[in-house]
């Protein structure tokens, strides 16, 4: 049981006509006999849209007691049990009722879909998640119930109901959308005609969008070469503060504007580990990247404009996303900050958005890990406190003619040297103690301007001055490694445990590991080396980063082993030692990737020569079968023709000689299927590619046809095409016999053509049975059959054959549905430039080459040539 269809109205707005739709789709369906029920449709008391729901089934709806209400919603078992075709759900993004079997309406659809019912359903652009912010500030209304944006991307087909802004009011003013109490709050609010005209445009760009990734899908499997501009990749800064979810909502409108656009969100984390973010708003945030089809990535370095620079670049990212800073105005005297930088320093190859958002300058506020960090900008504060605070606190003292007392004095010497160690830690805090009982000694300890001290009790003061500074200084310093150490074991397992998970899923390429490698320890490349033993050179597995690796891990700036044979090389910097117990697991799951890959590779292997003993096995039950069918009537008709006890009539004679020539045909046919399928099993075909008219090479191709089976439909305005005209002439012959075997008696097969920009499409067309999606791949495979085609009906053969050359000459072949049944063949050629001339030579002719001989003559059927087997 395959998975069901989804198809959605979208709208821009209420009252488009979605549910009309909708409904007038499923009246439809119901005439030609499909089995459609309405499952949930809200009518809204509008009278043409309740008007539709007449003469189609309903399945009742479940009710759900809430707050002492009778609420009703989708009775998901029900629907499940009576098992239509099409089943119509109004409304995706309805949020269910508390108790409801699934939280969210498009959750039951989910499961509808899941069960192989198709369903219809209706949605407005303002309920898709990534919208809710550009939504909220047109309408100034924040939209409750969202859809992810997945769910109606993926929806096998979306039709965009769409109504003019003017034409929608006069709709509401009507009162065809609204009851009349409420038409003039809604023409004055949501409905106004600004509001309306942004809501349009929004669904507009979205299905626009969404149109491109169908082309792109298209260009792919027809193999257009002409291409637009280059992939828009967006990255996002992320510091874990309330701004990421904005943030990351505008880098994904952002790159579902452009074509295949790709976000990419980043956090920046200081080499030692220490951050100021939220790890649970950065876990939100990184889900929310996810939901919307980006990709979240965790970076470590100490200049932080510097290291999302440098990721955007070997990303080759084309636009960056900031948040205006949250710093307030005097904060500013410390620098830049990260948005002003990153602007300053990218360059003319990178855009750089600032996002405005509600925390921007309402203050950072001093983190707690922020408080234990030892910076360079820090630390020296710390020694500008430790060593001139005493100077200037002596200088300060000493102008005052009635000191406040050497007690006092202690005092305020001990709190700088609090202060010291509490910004720089021990060594500013033991040289401000230093300076302090030096000074305190010198200018306030009686006798002053001597180092001795007369009264005892200032000696001791002195001695307890010193201790208590050394201690505090030595507490604070220990608590500030201690912090720096749990900081940095908590982000070296964060990034251990994501390391694992991508591995152990199979998510992570050997190229993707060496990047991450490359982007946590900033270094600017990295290989994975390789060799059998050790007298083996080492061999380069893997590289990433600019420039070409070293000869050896030895030359590299880091090198670690993994085992004897595999070694990870890193060139940039030298890392610091506890950076190697991190980089030992990296290396070790590259080993683990690595072997995988090779499996993988193995394993396509195995694959393939399972696939040529099943080929070889199809041809054995061939040649057992369908070649000897041929065979026995063939020697059936010549032994009696040898006959001599019986006396044939000229007329029998005929019969039999006649049937001795089907069945060499039928024969030659055979073989010659088996062999072109042969050669191109073993990649033997060497097309001649030439300018040729369609006209010259398809009238020729139907000759082993009946002459009324066929219309042929060629415009002699028709360009040339480049093609290789022997192949071409089998190709058409094997998709025209196909066609006209499974065409109803009566029912002619057209063959037509048609130009498009670059290239020529070529249509057989018949009325036959058709086949369903699923199998319009697998009718190509070689030995195929579809449907109750008879046995003596062929090997299976000539769709295999037609796909192989014509992908031989740059062509392809694809299977689509005939409008009203039936199966249509399209063939898509290559259009030659208009300057080409067509080429000297019989049409059909396939021209010299030991892959592609001349064509041999199909001694039933004069007019037809074949470009025989090698």
């Amino acid at each position: 049981m395959g998975r069901g269809k989804l198809r959605i109205y979208l709208g821009a707005a209420p009252g488009v006509g979605k549910t009309y739709a909708m409904l007038s789709e499923a009246h439809r369906r119901v005439e030609r006999g499909t089995d459609c029920v309405v499952v949930l449709v809200e009518h809204h008391s509008r009278p043409r849209t309740r008007a539709l729901l007449a003469g189609l089934e309903r399945i009742p709806r479940r009710t759900v007691e809430h707050r002492g209400a009778a609420l009703t919603e989708m009775d998901v078992d029900a629907v499940l049990e009576r098992r239509p075709a099409v089943a119509l759900v109004d409304e995706l993004a309805h949020t269910n009722a508390p108790g409801s079997r699934n939280a969210k309406r498009w959750q039951d659809v989910e499961e509808l879909l899941a069960a192989g019912i198709d369903v219809v359903s209706t949605v407005n652009i303002q309920h898709l998640e990534s919208l809710g912010d550009v939504v909220e500030s047109i309408t100034g209304v924040r939209q409750q119930e969202t859809v992810p944006d997945e769910v109606v991307r993926h929806a096998d087909q979306i039709e965009l109901v769409d109504m003019d802004p003017q034409a929608l009011r006069r709709r509401v003013a009507h009162g065809n959308v609204h009851q009349p109490d409420r038409v003039d709050a809604a023409l004055a609010d949501y409905f106004r005609p600004g509001n309306l005209t942004a809501l349009r445009e929004l669904a507009l760009l979205w299905t626009a969008d969404r149109a491109d990734e169908h082309l792109r899908q298209y260009r792919r499997d027809h193999s257009v070469s002409a291409i637009w501009g280059s992939r828009e990749r967006i990255v996002v800064g992320l510091t874990g503060g309330p701004e990421g979810r904005t943030l990351v909502r505008r880098a994904a409108r952002l790159a579902e504007r452009g074509a295949g656009g790709e976000v990419l969100a980043v956090h920046v984390a200081r080499s030692d580990g220490l951050t100021s973010a939220s790890p649970k708003e950065l876990a939100l945030q990184r889900t929310l990247v996810e939901d919307l089809g980006g990709t979240f990535h965790h970076v470590i370095g100490d200049d932080v404009p510097a290291a999302l620079l440098e990721f955007a670049r070997g990303h080759n990212a084309t636009q960056i996303v900031l948040g205006a800073s949250r710093r307030k105005t005097w904060q500013y005297v410390f620098g830049p900050g990260v948005s002003a930088t990153v602007a300053r320093d990218s360059g003319a190859d990178l855009d750089v958005h600032i996002v405005t958002h509600g925390a921007a300058g309402r203050g950072r506020g001093l983190p707690a890990a922020r408080r234990a960090r030892l910076g360079p900008g820090r630390s020296a504060c710390a020694w500008a406190v430790g060593v001139l605070g005493p100077v200037l606190l002596t200088l300060v003292l000493s102008g005052v003619d009635a000191g406040p007392g050497i007690a006092t004095d202690m005092l305020l010497f001990l709190a700088l040297t609090v202060a010291a160690a509490l910004l720089g830690g021990l060594l500013p805090a033991l040289a401000s103690a230093t300076a302090g009982s030096l000074l305190l000694n010198w200018y306030f300890a009686p006798p002053t301007h001597t180092w001795t001290i007369a009264d005892p009790e200032n000696v001791v003061a002195m001695a307890v001055f010193f201790a208590v500074a050394l201690s505090v200084a030595s507490v604070v310093d220990l608590a500030a490694r201690r912090t720096q150490q749990a900081a940095r074991l908590r982000a070296e397992s964060e990034i251990l445990s994501a390391l694992a998970g991508g591995v152990l899923r199979g998510e992570t390429t050997l190229d993707a590991l060496l990047q991450g490698v490359r982007d946590n320890f900033a270094m600017a490349s990295v290989a994975l080396f390789e060799r059998p033993d050790d007298h083996t050179p080492w061999s380069c597995a893997a590289h990433v980063g600019p420039g070409r690796p070293p000869a050896r891990p030895e030359d590299a700036d880091v090198d670690m082993p993994v085992g004897d044979h595999l070694a990870l090389a890193l060139t940039g910097r030298v890392l610091p030692a506890e950076d190697r117990r991190v980089l030992g697991a990296f290396a070790a799951q590259a080993a683990v990737v690595l072997d995988r890959q090779r499996l993988v590779g193995e394993a396509e292997e195995a694959r393939g020569l399972a696939e040529g003993n099943k080929i070889r096995t199809a041809l054995l039950a061939a040649v057992s079968h369908d070649l000897r069918t041929p065979l026995a009537a063939i020697k059936a008709a010549v032994s009696s023709l040898r006959s001599d006890d019986v006396e044939w009539s000229e007329e029998d004679r005929t019969d039999l000689l006649e049937a001795i020539e089907h069945g060499a045909d039928r024969l030659d046919h055979l073989v010659g299927n088996l062999l072109d399928m042969s050669r191109l099993q073993t990649g033997t075909v060497t097309p001649l590619l030439r300018v040729t008219d369609l006209d010259e090479v398809v009238p020729v191709a139907l000759g082993g046809v009946p002459e009324d089976g066929v219309d042929l439909d060629i415009p002699e305005t028709l360009p040339m095409v480049t093609v290789d005209r022997g192949l071409l002439e089998r190709v058409v012959a094997n998709l025209v016999e196909n066609a006209v075997k499974y065409a109803p008696a009566g029912r002619r097969v057209l063959v037509s053509a048609s130009a498009h920009a670059d290239r020529v499409e070529l249509r057989v067309i018949d009325r036959g049975p058709g086949v369903p999606d699923e199998a319009k791949e697998r009718i190509f495979a070689p030995f195929q059959r579809y449907g109750d085609a008879p046995r003596g009906a062929g090997v299976g053969l000539g769709l295999a054959v037609a796909r192989g050359f014509a992908e031989a000459m740059d062509a392809t072949l694809t299977a689509e549905d005939t409008p009203g049944g039936g199966l249509t063949m399209v063939l898509t050629l290559r259009a030659a430039p208009p300057a080409s001339a067509p080429a000297a030579g019989p049409p059909g002719t396939a021209g010299p080459g030991p892959a592609v001989p001349g064509p041999r003559q199909d001694p039933a059927h004069p007019r037809r040539q074949e470009a025989g087997p090698s």
